[in-house]
């Protein structure tokens, strides 16, 4: 955490707050103390300048909130393209039951810490790791190092392996998640309300595990007050009334947590909502993959808006605002698709005007990940009394002049090159386009990249071992 007593003043910036009462405000003043911010307007002064220790003349930037990355296999980033032409099918097969099983300790840090930096890298401010290789307390360790190491701030959602069945073993979906490791993690002190660390449960959920298995999860979450996080879809459910027997327990609240969910009736949906479940969709991984359409628009209907994430560096880009573009764009074609099949006549199978907006999708990316963690009220919105999570986006930059609607530039425009500076609790993790410690001090990537390569040249050549070849010619 940053110091109490140091003061940054950024000023000029045109501030997309995503702060609904605050809205965008132009040649702004924000002013952060520690690791929060105090105050923010649109009227120059002397005072703030006078007190600050730090002034950032931020003059053609737009500054907004840090992106929330709700669902990401960070472990996974040692292995980027391996996956880009697989199914889910193959994914499972190839990924769980294959090169999953050969990760030693070492490489879940080194794709831990290489995912975080290049989050911090993209923009991304929190990060949900939603960690399921972890078939010892080591490998979990070295996960929550690498997070604590890069400076993000990230919810670690424990998870368990899912490996093929051996025999004299139970398969993974007759495994209850591990008490004894979550209670482990909440002992330590690095891990808090008022920390960068915090934890939550990554469980199978009936549609990967018995009734009894999701029985159990489900009430050691509610009992230790964690979100409980899960895959919804992708063949057919383990326990296929599950969600009924869960629902009629009362196991179901603002702490459960679907990821995906394209298969779900329209009236599971209903009960869902009406239970105050969150979603996360992984737009592009869903669509690659083989899910199913997003159910962005679905939700929407319902009134329910959802957070999104990247999913897998091993088969998909790492960048937030390609997530949050791919998610808008594939949405408004479905509502366009809509319109075009209820038209009358051909002179009007275009919709007269855009069924989403371009701030909802940044909503998607920043404030309703701080919703889906309980954490609306600290995160997700640069607000005066909340933590300084933010991003400097360079503006000046040919892809982004002119500069008209910088709500619509921030979505729509932005590039990595345009990513000049992240703040992440009042410290900055990215200044001037490159990456920096806690001292400010510039990072070498190869002191990363090099031990990355290495896990990951060994790793792409146990695809040979597993029967795994690549596909992407």
């Amino acid at each position: 955490m940053a110091s109490t007593s140091h003061r940054v003043l950024i000023s000029g910036a045109t501030v997309v707050s995503m702060d609904e009462v605050l809205g965008v405000i132009e040649n702004a003043q924000l002013v952060i103390e520690g690791d929060r911010i105090v105050s923010l307007s649109s009227e120059p002064s002397a005072a703030p300048v006078l007190a600050a220790d730090e002034v950032i003349d931020a003059r053609g930037f737009i500054a907004m909130p840090g992106f929330i990355n709700a669902h990401m296999h960070t472990w996974q980033t040692a292995l980027r393209g391996v996956a880009s032409n697989w199914t889910l099918q193959e994914y499972f097969r190839w990924m769980h039951a294959g090169l999953a099983t050969r990760f030693a300790p070492a490489d879940v840090y080194i794709g831990t810490l290489a995912g975080a930096l290049n989050q911090l890298n993209c923009g991304t401010t929190t990060l949900v790791d939603w960690c399921h290789n972890n078939p010892t307390p080591a490998h979990t360790d070295a996960a929550v190092d690498a997070l604590e190491r890069s400076g993000i701030r990230a919810a670690f959602f424990h998870g368990s392996p899912k490996p093929g069945p051996k025999p004299g073993q139970a398969p993974f979906w007759e495994v209850r998640h591990p008490r004894k490791e979550v209670e482990r993690l909440l002992a330590q002190p690095r891990f808090g309300d008022e920390r960068l660390l915090s934890v939550g449960m990554a469980v199978l959920g009936p549609h990967y595990s018995t009734l009894d298995v999701a029985l159990a999860d489900f009430r050691l979450a509610r009992e230790l007050n964690l979100t409980a996080s899960m895959h919804q879809g992708g063949g057919p459910a383990r326990a296929p009334d599950g969600w009924v027997v869960l629902e009629r327990e009362g196991l179901l609240g603002p702490h459960i947590n679907i990821v995906h969910g394209n298969d779900l009736s329209d009236a599971q949906l209903d009960r869902f909502v009406a239970a105050g479940v969150s979603f996360s969709i992984t737009p592009e991984n869903e669509m690659t993959q083989g899910h199913g359409h997003p159910i962005i628009g679905r939700l929407r209907h319902r009134g329910v808006a959802a957070s999104i994430g990247v999913d897998l560096e091993s088969g998909l880009s790492g960048e937030m605002f390609t997530a949050a573009r791919m998610a808008l764009g594939h949405q408004r074609s479905l509502d366009n698709e809509a319109f075009r099949r209820a038209a009358a006549t051909f002179d009007s199978v275009i919709p007269p005007t855009s069924t989403i907006r371009t701030v909802e999708a940044l909503r998607w990316a920043t404030v309703e990940g701080a919703r889906m963690l309980g954490q609306i009220d600290r995160i997700g919105t640069i607000t005066p009394g909340k933590q300084a999570d933010l991003v400097l986006v360079d503006a000046r930059l040919p892809n982004m002049q002119p500069l008209h609607d910088p709500i619509n530039a921030a979505l729509m425009q932005t590039s990595l090159a345009n990513i000049d500076s992240v703040m992440v609790a009042g410290r900055w993790r990215k200044r001037g386009g490159r990456l920096v410690d806690e001292r400010q001090a510039v990072l070498d990537p190869e002191t990363w990249l090099v031990p990355l390569r290495e896990s990951g040249r060994r790793l792409a050549a146990a695809m040979n071992l597993s029967g795994v070849q690549k596909n992407s010619q």
